[in-house]
């Protein structure tokens, strides 16, 4: 039997969609073609997050497209931007239809990675596996349906009832599950009654690791800039990195700058002008790869500002390996498995959310001993460019799926 496997992908989220599922789905994508497999995914119109489809592919049910040798077929989706919650479910809910539009031209499969978006990719995923006769992977970026939960979204006991058996349901028909993160995976098993031996944790990882690291700049040459690039959203506490900066004002040449876009702007913008920070940079502009590289590549010290909500501590963001990959130093606002991870990496400082003076001080902790800061972000740069590169990720994910081959 050969060993190149035919593999399906459903991923609402894919390139050049942004943000972590999406990164997610295209980093394994990449790991499977470079193990020799043959990939065929199926996603929606390019649309997140601000829901404004391009004009080739309105009017239309589906488009055809080759990724170089990833075969993608995009399928319809409402021209929704992602900024209320009600839109989102409604987005996903035409996903699942819309991914059946497909299913006529997909051919042979071996197995089916449920990729994005969580839970709701499972479902679109249990019919193609009924159809083709072939196992499906249930993939889990983030915990729904307790992330309702825990947002106050759901409160009502009979709907949690369901969707806590729709979970239950999405976790126990799959014949494996790839949570990003351990305690992901501790939840599935302790709250569901799900065995252990078929959920395996593959992280997000990163696609590209810079090839040579440079010593930290700092003052030196010019600023010393402390960063914060992603989604602007609920899982981030950017309050605190607001006020941090505030007690460093004194210092001209520190330099926040918090780039991204999300619900959390209007609100970011408003904290700038209230407290009157001079050494803030909001910047929402939607980069092309080479300047975003040149602008991430420019920070000497990265910052993940946690939320201090279950939900959010128990993963573990794309970015926190997106920043490694750069060979800078990361503050850790956390006390879930973020912080975990950064110690057991030893590529940066963990503060305790809320702590704004602390991160203060653990800023000017870096910004003084830049010997330190090389040091921490040489050891992250290190451990994702020998454990989490696209290439290792695939080959962790090709051994699930060539477990699974012939059990259906």
């Amino acid at each position: 039997m050969s060993d190149c496997l035919e593999v399906l992908v459903l991923a609402q989220y894919f390139p050049p969609d942004i943000g972590g599922a999406s990164t997610r789905a295209s980093n394994v994508v990449k790991g499977l073609i470079k193990k020799g497999c043959s990939v065929k995914v199926v996603t929606a119109f390019p649309h997140y997050p601000q829901g404004k489809i391009p004009k080739i592919y309105r009017g239309k049910a589906l488009r055809f497209e080759e990724g170089g040798i990833i075969k993608l077929i995009r399928v319809w989706i409402p021209s929704l931007p992602h900024n209320t919650i009600v839109n989102r479910i409604l987005l996903h809910f035409c996903f699942i239809v819309s991914t059946l539009f497909a299913l006529p031209f997909i051919g042979k499969v071996d197995v089916i990675w449920a990729a994005n978006p969580n839970l709701f990719s499972f479902f679109p995923a249990a019919i193609y596996s009924f159809l083709k006769g072939k196992p499906v992977v249930r993939n889990v970026d983030d915990l729904w349906p307790e992330v309702f939960y825990e947002l106050g979204i759901v409160k009502s006991r009979p709907m949690r009832k369901m969707l806590d058996f729709l979970g239950k349901l999405s976790y126990a028909i799959p014949a494996a599950i790839t949570p990003i993160s351990p305690a992901y995976k501790k939840i599935i098993v302790e709250k569901y009654s799900i065995e252990a031996k078929k959920i395996h944790v593959i992280e997000v990882g990163v696609d590209e690791v810079n090839e040579k690291i440079s010593y930290l700049k700092g003052n030196v040459k010019g600023n010393f800039i402390v960063m914060y690039s992603g989604i602007l959203g609920v899982g981030y506490n950017f309050e605190d990195v607001l006020k941090a900066a505030g007690y460093l004002s004194e210092y001209e040449d520190i330099i926040f700058i918090i780039r991204g876009i999300g619900e959390s702007e209007a609100r970011i913008r408003h904290l700038i002008n209230e407290l009157q920070l001079k050494n803030v940079v909001l910047d929402t502009n939607l980069l092309p790869k080479p300047k975003l590289i040149e602008l991430l590549s420019s920070a000497d010290v990265f910052l993940l500002p946690m939320n201090p909500i279950n939900f959010v501590e128990e993963g573990l963001p794309t970015k926190i390996f997106e920043y490694q990959a750069y060979g800078k130093p990361i503050i850790c606002c956390s006390t879930g498995e973020p912080a975990k991870y950064i110690r057991q990496t030893e590529s940066g400082l963990v503060v305790k959310p809320g702590d704004p003076k602390n991160l203060a001080k653990v800023i000017l902790k870096l910004y003084e001993d830049r010997k330190l800061a090389f040091e921490l972000g040489l050891n992250g740069w290190k451990y994702v460019s020998r454990n989490l590169t696209s290439e290792r990720i695939g080959e962790r994910m090709y051994d699930v799926f060539k477990s699974l081959r012939g059990c259906y």
